[in-house]
């Protein structure tokens, strides 16, 4: 008699993993997650559309990698489901009507929000002609990149322009990027583990023209995304090569394989002899100069740092002869550009997510009068705010009582239940100024 089939897929207590856009990582649950979103879909162009799709990948794995837009979508659906998904920054890729693309980086759910200009960006697949050797993916994404951060911290300056980025909104930049990816324990995170890496350099301030004849010092940050690739030193090509090939054959993972030594006599003839290692068995790009940096690395399994006297230690041991007690060895250390590459200009800080009191502008500056006026205004705007809830609240529950002995809640109440939504929050500040930033000058 044949076997009954138990459905393992479909029904209730199938271990089918989340059903969520996110992936199954302890890290990635814990760390924070980010939402890639290009806003207008197909208005953006195919250029923006894969350089989204590009900047999903670097910051996988907290990330929505299978996100789809539609033209219909509005900042409001994103905000209103990225609380139950517990999304914690939005990234949202624009282009203007005058082919300017924009970058805002926003912290959910309180902001605030940093707007940049993407002057300059090179696709993945750019970065990928452009080197002669590139690297692919495979299980780098497994685990969020290291983070580098360099001139973030700009030295005091005593004649510092109303129009220069003041040293706490620097501050606040610089603990935004941070608090994208999870930090790293020098205690318990493996090296293994750290497979890319993320740099963010930060140009030289430069002055710019504004248009009440000051000058502003711009806020310039280069994105470079690499991939770490180590190999052992000491050895020769010829050994390196049978240890790759030996790797590659176990894990069937390549196409390259044991280097044919029919024609030698004894293995000893390929690994001494240069010219036998270099004439048909090794690559070009294995003849290269050895320019990359060497590093000592300890056990992959241990994941305790070791203190100075025990690193002396373990060297003195090493010296006299005693290699049973660190298991340490000399790596190359190389990285390789995976892309995509960005030049990133800060012109805008406001509060909030993608609407409040602007902190900070490139092009527009205010006097104190117009600040305080500013404040005022933005005081009053609160204050009719929390009226016009109390009012709604008020209501909804006169008229759900009403409806209460009919037992039915109309579709009029569940309308104004939702909370309301200024349209306006501009606060005195353009909130686009295109005119500006298409040509500051």
């Amino acid at each position: 008699m044949a076997r009954r089939r138990h459905k393992k897929r479909t029904h209730i207590g199938a271990q089918n993993g989340p059903s969520n856009a996110f992936p199954a990582n302890s890290s990635a649950i814990r760390g924070p997650k980010t939402m890639v979103i290009r806003m207008g879909a197909g208005d953006v162009g195919s250029s923006v559309s894969q350089l989204v799709k590009d900047v999903r990948s670097m910051m996988e794995p907290g990330t929505a990698s299978r996100l789809k837009e539609r033209k219909s979508n509005r900042l409001r659906d994103y905000t209103t489901m990225a609380g139950p998904l517990g999304i914690s920054h939005l990234l949202l890729f624009s282009r203007s009507s005058t082919g300017n693309t924009n970058l805002r980086l926003a912290l959910f759910p309180r902001g605030p929000t940093l707007h940049f200009r993407v002057e300059r960006y090179s696709l993945c697949k750019d970065v990928r002609k452009a080197l002669r050797h590139p690297k692919g993916g495979g299980k780098d994404y497994l685990s969020p990149p290291l983070l580098v951060m360099n001139n973030f911290v700009s030295p005091e300056e005593k004649n510092q322009s109303t129009h220069s980025v003041p040293k706490h909104l620097e501050t606040l930049s610089t603990a935004i990027f941070q608090s994208l990816f999870p930090p790293i324990s020098p205690q318990s995170t493996p090296l293994s583990s750290i497979r890319r890496v993320l740099l963010l350099d930060r140009q030289i301030p430069k002055t710019t023209a504004t248009t009440d004849g000051a000058e502003a010092s711009q806020y310039v940050i280069n994105l470079r995304h690499y991939a770490i690739a180590t190999k052992p030193t000491g050895l020769s090509r010829g050994v390196r090569r049978i240890n790759a090939a030996a790797r590659t054959l176990k894990e069937r993972a390549s196409r390259k394989g044991m280097p044919n030594l029919g024609n030698l006599e004894d293995v000893a003839d390929y690994i001494l002899d240069h010219s036998a290692a270099g004439a048909g068995f090794t690559s070009g790009s294995e003849s290269e100069m050895d320019t990359d940096a060497e590093v000592e690395v300890l056990d992959v399994n241990r994941r305790k740092v070791l203190s100075k006297q025990q690193v002396k230690e373990a060297r003195k041991s090493e010296g006299d002869g005693q290699h049973g007690g660190t298991g340490a060895q000399k790596r190359a250390v190389k990285l390789v550009e995976l892309g995509p590459r960005m030049t990133l200009r800060m012109t805008k800080v406001e509060e909030g997510v993608c609407g409040g009191k602007v902190m900070w502008h490139e092009y527009l500056s205010k006097s104190e009068d117009e600040i305080k006026e500013m404040e005022r205004v933005w005081e009053t705007r609160k204050r009719e705010k929390a009226e016009r809830k109390r009012v709604q609240k008020e209501n909804v529950e006169k008229k759900r009582k009403a409806n209460a002995s009919s037992g039915e809640a109309t579709r009029e109440v569940q309308e104004d239940a939702l909370d309301v939504n200024d349209s306006d929050d501009s606060g005195g500040w353009d909130d686009e100024v295109s005119d500006l930033e298409q040509d500051p000058k």
